[in-house]
């Protein structure tokens, strides 16, 4: 395990090594970075597991209870996530690792990052993040999604860590 690795481990403490069949690389909307995708690579060579990428194209908030067309993403935006997932499964595919991927809008990115690791049969979530904060400034931080992740998820979940 690299040194820039941090990892929350649930279930058996065997699990967080692998071997792993299906792996989710998830984004809150940040590119993934080389450390990321080896990390990923790390994971599923060791176990020959496919990987589903997926990003999260943010919804910025709601006005009286109802999603309003301006805070939506924008096609930019959804076109940026849209190239962000593309250029992750070329670059796995690259290394010989079954990838797919696809970008959902939501403002909820912990459950929806959960809940496709759920609804796609992972064993495990890699995420690149910033360092931890404080826990009560973090829940308002945007960047701080991967450790939201890392604490609902009940699958292992690997946080690279990019700005340390």
């Amino acid at each position: 395990m690299s040194a820039v690795t941090r990892v929350k481990e649930s279930g058996s403490p065997t699990s967080a090594e692998g071997p792993f069949e299906r792996i989710l690389l998830a984004s809150e909307g940040r590119p993934f970075s080389d450390s990321v995708i080896a990390r990923v690579v790390e994971l599923a060579k060791g176990s020959d597991a496919s990987v589903r990428v997926f990003t999260i194209a943010r919804i910025h908030g709601v006005s009286f209870g109802m999603q309003m067309p301006g805070l939506l993403p924008t096609k930019a935006e959804w076109k940026e996530q849209r190239d962000i997932v593309d250029k992750a499964v070329r670059r796995l595919e690259r290394k010989g690792i079954e990838a797919d991927g696809h970008v959902v809008g939501t403002r909820k990115s912990t459950k929806r990052i959960v809940d496709e690791a759920k609804f796609a049969g992972c064993d495990a979530i890699v995420m690149g993040a910033d360092p931890d904060r404080n826990r009560v400034v973090a829940d308002f931080d945007w960047s701080q999604e991967p450790q939201r992740v890392r604490r609902k998820a009940k699958i292992p979940v690997f946080l690279v860590l990019e700005n340390a």
